[in-house]
């Protein structure tokens, strides 16, 4: 699982043995991002171990490992969308996106940069560097209509317009699941996915293997889905039921950019969702790595507080 993780989490509990002494930590821990939020959905951070009940298919399981998220590294993708719904936002997000990573990257963190549309590109490679990200987030050009050959992901001989579900895979699998620590996919789309090799739930799948939290901020632009009388109809607005999905399965949420909330106003929720995380780690009871999905559910002592979790993990080697 994640080292840095783990140590870190060990020495929040207090487990790790003197300086001079090897470090001894279990690389057969699995481990979760989760988030608390009341009621009224204000996020809840001053929760401790003892107020945590972890299940795995239904049994429970001692907790071994617990601490906050915000001093632990963090590697944020961003993905884009530059497809002909997004055309009159792009300049929009990538301010927005620029003020995002000099409030949020701190030392030890990185990113990368991935735009998508009728294929997917690799803007910038992972970095700590504010300038090497900016330049990235220049290079967001529209990218639009049905195209063949030419990107990363291979979706040679189908007609495409916005490869989504490939970029959250190419992201997850070819990028998230080398790096270790906090690991977050921030996708700035309206949902729409037309033309991907890789189904949803492929890329559900690729997201939790690399034990990644998607976070979905729906941004539409109307004009893009005007109707032929000049009507607009929001349920034919991308698809926020796929953010949705992405982003529950993997422990995130969506944020929705609309007249009252806008872009930057969703970034700074997202900000405050990373620093408000808690870490938790356990032993399974097997130790098989056979590839299968396990159901995880974790609650709180106060029932009205609502748990925001990856639903289940993939026992896989390196997991």
């Amino acid at each position: 699982m994640t080292l840095r993780i783990l140590i870190a989490a060990a020495v929040s509990a207090g487990t790790l043995i003197a300086q001079d002494e090897p470090i001894k930590v279990d690389v057969n821990v699995v481990n979760v991002l989760a988030s608390v939020h009341d009621k009224k959905g204000a996020l809840i951070n001053s929760l401790q171990k003892d107020d945590f009940q972890l299940l795995e298919d239904g049994q429970a399981q001692p907790i071994k490992y617990f601490t906050k998220e915000s001093d632990l590294p963090l590697t944020i993708g961003m993905l884009v969308d530059v497809s002909g719904s997004q055309a009159n936002l792009i300049d929009i997000e990538r301010r927005a996106a620029s003020e995002f990573f000099r409030a949020v990257l701190r030392k030890k963190d990185v990113a990368f940069l991935i735009s998508f549309g009728a294929d997917s590109e690799l803007l910038q490679d992972i970095t700590g560097s504010p300038r090497l990200l900016q330049e990235g987030l220049d290079h967001l050009r529209l990218n639009a209509g049905a195209s063949y050959g030419g990107g990363p992901v291979p979706t040679a001989n189908t007609p495409r317009g916005t490869v989504l579900f490939d970029a959250v895979s190419l992201a997850s699998a070819d990028i998230l699941r080398k790096e270790v620590g906090r690991k977050v996919i921030v996708l700035i789309t309206d949902g729409g996915d037309q033309g991907s090799t890789f189904t949803i739930k492929r890329a559900i799948e690729d997201a939790q293997k690399a034990d990644a939290v998607i976070y979905s901020i729906y941004y539409v632009d109307p004009s893009a889905y005007m109707g032929r009388r000049g009507g607009f109809s929001f349920g034919d607005a991308g698809c926020e039921s796929c953010l949705k999905q992405m982003s529950d399965e993997t422990g995130g949420r969506v944020f929705k950019v609309d007249r009252s909330h806008t872009l930057q106003d969703a970034f700074n929720q997202l900000q405050d969702e990373m620093r408000s995380q808690y870490a938790i780690g356990w032993t399974p009871a097997s130790d098989r790595k056979d590839g299968s999905y396990h159901k995880l559910e974790i609650k709180v002592a106060d029932k009205s507080y609502k748990v925001q979790a990856r639903k289940g993990y993939y026992a896989t080697a390196g997991q």
